[in-house]
């Protein structure tokens, strides 16, 4: 009996050693068991009793079905050229009942067929009414339809504001009638590959997803009315602005006054008229407001005579840092501000003179037509191999002095001289301008040229349509 009970205390310590050792991972696991099943039970109970997510759902449910019947896919079909082989495709959205379409001019950049085609399925065919490339905005008109059209609410008078929830929609990749989300980034961005030379930018910067495709399709506000169009993207590559390339999280839109500004213009005349204010804009500068704050502006580097500021009372060391209500921090901000109106138009300007802020209400004139288009033209009959020798208003139709590309191909020689755009007489180099940019020369279309040959004879040619940027 010895042995047993020497032994009987060791034994029953190994017992109960082996029991704690197989019982305890089994009673964590009881006890992690019940706290995650208490955990499952509390996050239900919260989802339960504050429905706020299925709330948000609804919400942005009911953006998407109140904003995709306005959106349209658009398809562009050009002919067969020495430029452009096939056709491209975008995006637009109904303005009014009266079935125009609004979307970028670049989309429809080029002579083809346009065709659109609604969320439930409908077709239809579109014709350009005008395009302004500077600000990257064309309207298209429905022909066919007499019904089926749902024009998009507008937060017209409501700025963006940096922060806010935004909704982006389109055809991103040929995925028509998508939809994105994101908020408004900034603001007053200025991406300067995303318009024509010389054209206007301050615009709205978001994190929606936007891709190829995208182009042309409005951006809403949490209660689905557009406050922009989407127009570009900042890509790895290509900060500066772009249609092509994949979407790094920052995209671009027209701000909504600037569209309705030039939509309403184009509709009615098919031409834009732009507000001037006539100063010579210098740098940025901050400036020194109410107790501890501190406004950037553009201080006024000099008046021109008889001009919109000069009648206003503005002076040379003005730094204008509000404009319509907007402000002001950057020359291209300002600029687009301006323009954003018609002659005309009565603005109020914020401004500080001697560190004291003022305001003045100021009726703009017009912006003349040739200072925009002057450069933008000339560039563009450089890419066809057009070189000119002389500046604009000479008194006598414009001399070509070098050839080569496109134009040489065509027949053109230097010492031609270019007498008539479509049929219009071209008077000198500014007249050449004015005639190339309102036949619709940056927008790709096609035009007629009249050339006076050395001899005295004249050769017709004509500039081909394509999708050049």
């Amino acid at each position: 009996m010895r042995p047993f009970v020497r032994f009987a205390p060791a034994g029953l310590v190994l017992l109960v050693a082996l029991t704690v050792l197989t019982g305890t991972p089994m009673l964590v696991r009881s006890v992690g068991y019940a706290s995650t099943t208490a955990r499952i039970t509390l996050a239900q109970q919260t989802i339960a009793s504050d429905d706020i997510l299925e709330r948000i759902d609804r919400a942005q449910v009911a953006i998407a079905e109140a904003v995709t019947p306005g959106v349209v896919h658009i398809d562009v079909r050009s002919s067969r050229s020495q430029w452009n082989i096939g056709g491209s495709s975008g995006t637009g959205w109904v303005y009014d009942a009266l079935g125009h379409i609004v979307t970028n001019a670049h989309v429809v950049r080029g002579e083809g067929t346009i065709s659109i085609e609604f969320a439930s399925g409908v077709s239809a065919s579109a014709q350009l009414v005008a395009a302004d490339p500077y600000t990257d905005i064309a309207v298209l008109r429905v022909s066919g339809m007499n019904s089926g059209l749902f024009p998009l609410d507008r937060a017209t008078g409501e700025p963006a504001r940096q922060g806010q929830q935004v909704f982006a929609f389109g055809s991103p990749f040929g995925f028509k009638h998508s939809m994105s989300q994101g908020i408004v980034s900034g603001l007053g961005r200025d991406p300067r590959g995303a318009v024509t030379d010389g054209g206007f930018t301050n615009f709205i910067q978001t994190d929606a997803a936007v891709n190829p495709g995208n182009s042309g399709g409005p951006l809403v506000d949490s209660r689905g009315r557009v406050i922009g169009m989407n127009i570009a993207i900042a890509t790895g590559r290509d900060t500066d602005g772009t249609m092509e390339g994949q979407s790094a999280g920052i995209s671009f839109a027209i701000p909504l006054n600037v569209i309705e500004n030039v939509v309403g213009q184009l509709i009615e005349s098919g031409q834009v008229r732009r507000g001037f204010l006539g100063i010579h804009l210098g740098n940025t500068v901050v400036v020194q407001a109410e107790g501890p704050n501190t406004l950037a502006g553009v201080q006024v580097a000099g008046v021109q005579e008889n001009s919109a500021a000069e009648r206003a009372g503005l002076r040379r060391g003005d730094i204008i840092t509000a404009f319509g209500g907007q402000p002001t921090p950057t020359l291209p901000i300002l600029r687009s501000l301006i323009t954003s109106y018609g002659p005309g138009s009565n603005v109020e300007a914020e401004f500080y003179r001697d560190n004291q802020p003022q305001t003045a209400t100021i009726t703009l004139g017009e912006f003349a037509a040739l200072t925009l288009a002057f450069e933008p033209v000339m560039r563009s009959l450089r890419n066809l191999g057009i070189g000119f020798g002389m500046r604009p208003n000479q008194g006598q139709a414009p001399l070509i002095n070098s050839v080569e590309r496109w134009a040489s191909d065509s027949g053109i020689e230097p010492g031609d001289r270019i007498i008539r755009v479509n049929g219009q007489n071209v008077r000198n180099l500014g007249d050449l301008a004015l005639h190339l940019d309102r036949s619709g020369l940056l927008m790709g279309s096609s035009i007629e040229l009249t050339v006076e040959k050395a001899d005295g004879g004249t050769k017709s040619v004509t500039v081909p349509s394509g999708r050049r940027r």
